[in-house]
């Protein structure tokens, strides 16, 4: 699809009455990439765990458009939706990635990775992708079809938070092993203590008086 100064980059995520609608949802965009009419650069079906782990859906039909799913920005997606960080910032009183940015209103706390998160629910099919849109009415009415509901945020947007939340996991792994590190020396040091202690009753006073004055 040519350049166009009216497209837009776009994370989308399409949830469906009916899990099986996700497939065909997938075959649509490809069939409009294939049209020109959106440029489709990655996309999957995926569907997340009772337990939040995120599962890309694989089958024939879909096999290479779920294959290239693992890189770019619906692969990074995937795996942080589906970990821990996922976990916490899909709750309704989780971490709102947002608000690891500098920002000073403590209203705005809008996140993107939150939005997509929450919208991918435990137990349901969604898909994912990334398009370049040059109107959002094409993948809107093809999803309303199949009775999708469409949430769309901006690339630049989504890859943002994606590196805030890096950062902010790595900060939470660096946090973990300093805590660990302090638990299991106060432990060592207690139980040195523990040990000289039980040393110390072990002399005799006759010992300890001797050892006084050699």
């Amino acid at each position: 699809m040519p350049a166009d100064a009216t497209d837009q980059a776009n994370v989308v995520v399409v949830n469906f009455e009916q899990d099986a609608n996700a497939y065909e949802a997938l075959t649509d965009l490809k069939e409009l990439d294939s049209q020109g009419q959106l440029d489709l650069h990655a996309a999957a079906v995926v569907v997340r765990d009772d337990d939040g782990q995120l599962v890309v859906k694989d089958d024939a039909s879909d096999g290479a458009m779920t294959g290239t799913a693992t890189g770019g920005i619906v692969g990074l997606l995937i795996g942080i939706l589906g970990g821990p960080l996922g976990v916490l910032i899909g709750g309704a009183t989780g971490l709102l990635v947002g608000s690891l940015f500098d920002m000073d209103d403590e209203d705005d706390t809008e996140s993107v990775l939150s939005d997509i998160s929450t919208s991918v629910k435990a137990g349901r099919t969604a898909l994912l992708a990334e398009v370049d849109e040059q109107s959002p009415d094409v993948i809107d009415t093809a999803m309303a079809h199949l009775a999708g509901s469409v949430l769309r945020r901006h690339v630049a947007d989504v890859e943002a938070e994606i590196a805030a939340a890096d950062e902010a996991q790595k900060a939470a792994r660096r946090q973990a092993r300093k805590q660990l590190f302090e638990q299991r020396h106060a432990k060592h040091k207690a139980e040195i203590h523990a040990k000289i202690e039980e040393l110390k009753a072990k002399l005799r006073p006759g010992k300890r008086a001797a050892a006084t004055t050699a």
